[in-house]
């Protein structure tokens, strides 16, 4: 009979071999290690999203832009492009990670746009929530 073995990274089996960097640099040391894909993915969505088209160094194209949405006016309209620009970036940039449920969100007294994301990456099993604040 055969048994079905759950997809895992290698990297998840050994524990003690760290994935990526986690973000902000900040904690014990300047750079801290992530141990686990889902632990990775969710940083590198986060770090994506938070920063803007041309502010990485030798990479003009990388980021989301979701700190231009913030200067428009925060309607109706504005969730649209946000929510549009989410989902059309996370299929360019993020290929296995799936949707299931995306709300975005403003606070009109400091200006600021609240994305909470439920994905779940395809072939590993992995899910998380996570919320941008910006």
């Amino acid at each position: 009979m055969a048994i079905r073995v759950a997809n895992r990274t290698l990297a998840d089996i050994q524990p003690r071999t760290a994935v990526g960097i986690k973000l902000p640099f900040s904690g014990e040391a300047v750079f801290n290690s992530t141990y686990t894909t889902g632990e990775q993915v969710k940083y590198n969505i986060e770090n994506f999203f938070s920063t803007t088209p041309g502010e990485r160094f030798m990479n003009p194209t990388f980021g989301g832009g979701l700190k231009d949405v913030i200067f428009e006016n925060l309607d109706d309209e504005s969730f649209d492009l946000a929510q549009q620009r989410l989902q059309s970036d996370l299929a360019t940039y993020f290929p296995n990670v799936e949707i299931v449920n995306l709300e975005v969100y403003s606070n009109p007294d400091s200006n600021q746009l609240l994305v909470k994301l439920a994905y779940r990456v395809a072939n590993l099993q992995i899910g998380d929530t996570l919320t941008i604040i910006i």
